[in-house]
């Protein structure tokens, strides 16, 4: 047997409007399309480890569950466009036999790059692919893909917390009270786009202060593929991240956001940056388990001080309460933000997007597990850094996109540019550049930010 199929039977069908984190995306795709593959997120639930076998009958009847608990995974996006929400159907489960347990993680690490390497029908099919690997009967791992219009990272989390419950239990407990279609509906009423028109505000005066985008000017021909994607493995950075969070009252992630805008605005002799980080928008407790997209664009604007003597720590005491005020205006109608973009384009006569990106990827910015850092353990640490171009994209809406992953012993930093914009030695110096700025800071000798262009070099 090459496939499984799993019927469902949700509980409502309907129609509604996207959402507003849906409508983000779906221009995202737009714009990126063909290459839109680039959006689809990819998870491997290991099921071999402990407990229960779980076996193909099982497993159905949880991938069942778990489309009837979760609407997303039942509505696909139709003209319009709109959220078309299906009640019953049925989804086929891509199945892969492992000799043993050896040779199954690799079966399925190699079955989601399939699953994830093919842009998604939004109107021709659902927007989750599931894939499973199993070896004597048992099943070792199983392989989500998810179409982003359906969910963002912290929705893909859930629904593996809940197919480990569901395959394992048999129970995921009581399902969220929010939904995709609840949620469109009240962000289209009246006082929805009240509350988006007050978060397009604060991203008018924010562009305002700015250059009209952070990378001008192309300073080179571009690499075929046009953009590449550089990628920093550190040992040092959270010992030095939670350093700098501790002294300062600081999350981690603002650190890492300030290093980033800092150097963007040194690099293109900007006084100003502004970086637009991924907000998650799941403050509101009802939305912490929904599987939706949620996440939209914040914007960051980092003013550079103008005393010569001022050092990269003395920006983050401002740092941190522009980072709160983007992330609390990130939730608006996508609409709306093009619209004052365009607005915004003909009364400066020239373009006006920044173009800069930041998205962190943890799940939770943890509170930081260390305290001080000694420049030789950072040292030491940094012995271990490995600097690579992991991958190349044909197309990206984007000119700088800077990702977040890892864990409490390493952080993986990925800057995916544009090599028109930013060619391929730049990008490497821009990564460098960010892991010795947070380091120096942290061993007490934070550089000075008329510095920070020779940092790049």
């Amino acid at each position: 047997m090459t496939a499984l199929r799993v019927p469902f039977a949700g509980a409502r069908s309907g129609d509604a409007p996207l959402t507003w984190g849906q409508r983000a995306i779906w221009h995202a795709i737009r714009r990126t399309a063909p290459n839109d593959h680039y959006f689809n997120l990819g998870r491997v639930l290991p099921l071999a480890d402990r407990g229960a076998p779980v076996d193909l009958p099982r497993l159905g009847t949880a991938l069942g569950a778990l489309m009837e608990r979760h609407e997303a995974l039942r509505t696909r996006v139709v003209d319009g466009p709109r959220q078309q929400l299906h009640a019953e159907g049925a989804v086929e489960v891509e199945l892969r036999e492992a000799p043993d347990a050896a040779t199954a993680a690799r079966a399925a690490a190699d079955l989601h790059d399939e699953l994830t390497a093919r842009r998604f029908d939004y109107a021709g099919e659902w927007p989750v692919r599931f894939g499973a690997v199993h070896s004597g009967g048992r099943v070792t791992h199983v392989v989500l893909a998810l179409c982003h219009l359906a969910s963002d990272g912290h929705g893909a989390e859930v629904l593996v917390r809940d197919l480990r419950l569901l395959a394992r239990r048999g129970t995921a407990g009581p399902p969220c009270t929010e939904t995709p279609h609840d949620l469109a509906h009240r962000q289209h009423s009246p006082e929805g786009r009240r509350a988006g028109e007050a978060a397009i505000a604060h991203w008018a005066d924010g562009l305002a202060a700015v250059a009209p985008t952070m990378f001008a000017t192309p300073v080179a021909v571009p690499e075929q593929p046009r953009w590449w994607t550089g990628r920093l493995v550190s040992a040092a950075l959270p010992r030095a991240v939670d350093a700098l969070a501790v002294a300062h009252g600081v999350s981690g992630s603002t650190v890492l956001l300030t290093a980033a805008a800092a150097l963007v605005a040194a690099s293109q002799g900007h006084p100003a940056a502004a970086v637009m980080p991924i907000a998650g928008n799941r403050a509101a407790a009802a939305r912490r388990s929904l599987v939706s997209t949620l996440s939209q664009d914040a914007l960051f604007v980092l003013r550079l001080p103008d005393a010569p003597d001022a050092r990269f720590t003395d920006l983050l005491a401002d740092a941190w309460p522009a980072a709160l005020a983007g992330y609390r205006a990130a939730s608006y109608d996508p609409v709306a933000w093009d619209a004052l973009l365009e607005r915004a384009a003909r009364e400066r006569g020239t373009e006006v997007h920044p173009y800069c990106c930041f998205n962190d990827m943890r799940l939770v910015d943890r509170p930081p597990t260390t305290g001080p850092a000694d420049a030789d353990t950072l040292a030491r640490l940094a012995r271990r850094t490995v600097l690579d171009f992991p991958a190349t994209q044909e197309r990206v809406a984007c000119r700088y996109c800077l990702h977040l992953t890892g864990d409490d012993s390493t952080l993986t930093v990925t800057l995916t540019a544009d090599t028109a914009y930013l060619p391929k030695d730049a990008v490497h110096a821009h990564l460098r550049a960010l892991e010795r700025v947070i380091l120096a800071s942290a061993a007490g000798d934070p550089p000075r930010v008329a510095e920070l262009p020779g940092a790049l070099r």
